[in-house]
């Protein structure tokens, strides 16, 4: 004889579904109360520079905080400032020349820590970590001292470039850590099919390195567009060099009462940054992520 198990009874009327429904909601916020404290925190201070730069000159000063009048022109004035355009052309210059410098020396130099087996490797490994420990306002006042006495490029932006051309420590450090995850495998077989060193660089390592190169690059990137102590050594004496860094103290002397003017510049120079950031955060995270994977 068999007997039969009735189902369970099934919430079906609507205010069961509703409380279900509150009490899911109420949990949503529990786990990610934190999170969304946090990324107020972060998002606040942008909105008000935003809403401020939007503001009349008269609104500007005082404690409101939402615009009565929408005041677009405020950056198109901004963008009209006399040398606001050579600062965003030495910016892209500095930040765009020396991220492809950075990386055209640095990957090798990281390969070669990495993947070969020479005396004295380690020695190598440790003064590139010593120099990401070595402050740069050590050696500011003898590299002055030799691009202005030896050189004479003072006045440009050349003393901050041409030495990315000879590697970056944290860059070559950070890729090192990313390619000691890359099996030997890949590269022995690649070797066994008559692939040279150069070859083995070019069409495998390069390829999976992809997301350490992206970060790399846009660390890389982002110091030089933000760097605001080399301009200031280097090219304070000439104008036309200026970058936006340093052109934005000067705009904001210039407009110390214009704090909706001053708003409007700070978002055109930020901009470019976050943008970029949004379009390549995926490679950037995954980068930053799998350069710890392995010592």
């Amino acid at each position: 004889m068999t007997t039969t198990v009735a189902p369970a009874p099934v919430a079906t009327t609507r205010a069961e579904i509703r409380v279900a429904r509150r009490k899911g909601a109420l949990n949503w916020v529990a786990v990610h109360s934190f999170a969304i404290a946090l990324a107020l925190l972060f998002i606040l201070p942008f909105v008000f520079v935003f809403l401020t730069s939007v503001m009349s000159d008269r609104q500007a000063l005082t404690s409101d905080l939402w615009p009565t009048q929408w005041q677009w022109s405020n950056y198109l004035e901004v963008w009209r400032t006399p040398g606001f355009l050579t600062w965003w052309r030495n910016t892209f210059i500095y930040a765009g020349l020396g991220t492809l410098l950075t990386l055209v020396s640095s990957i090798p130099v990281a390969y070669a820590l990495a993947k070969f087996r020479f005396r004295g490797r380690n020695l190598a490994l440790m003064a590139v970590v010593s120099m990401m420990m070595l402050p740069p306002q050590v050696t500011v006042i003898p590299m002055y001292l030799v691009w202005a006495k030896q050189f004479h490029l003072t006045g440009s932006l050349w003393p901050l470039i041409i030495p990315l051309a000879f590697g970056e420590a944290f860059s070559i450090f950070l890729l090192r850590q990313f390619l000691l995850t890359i099996p030997d495998d890949y590269l022995e077989a690649a070797r066994i099919d008559g692939c040279g060193d150069v070859g083995i660089l070019l069409r495998i390592v390069l390829p999976m390195a992809k997301p350490a190169i992206a970060a790399v690059a846009l660390f890389q990137f982002f110091y030089c567009w933000n760097d605001y102590f080399g301009p200031q050594i280097y090219a304070s004496e000439n104008p036309a060099a200026w970058t936006l860094s340093y052109g934005l103290e000067s705009f904001k002397g210039a407009h110390h009462v214009n704090w909706n003017l001053t708003m409007a510049a700070t978002l055109l120079v930020m901009a470019p940054v976050i943008i970029l950031f949004f379009f390549a955060q995926k490679a950037f995270i995954e980068g930053v992520t799998l350069t710890g994977v392995k010592g």
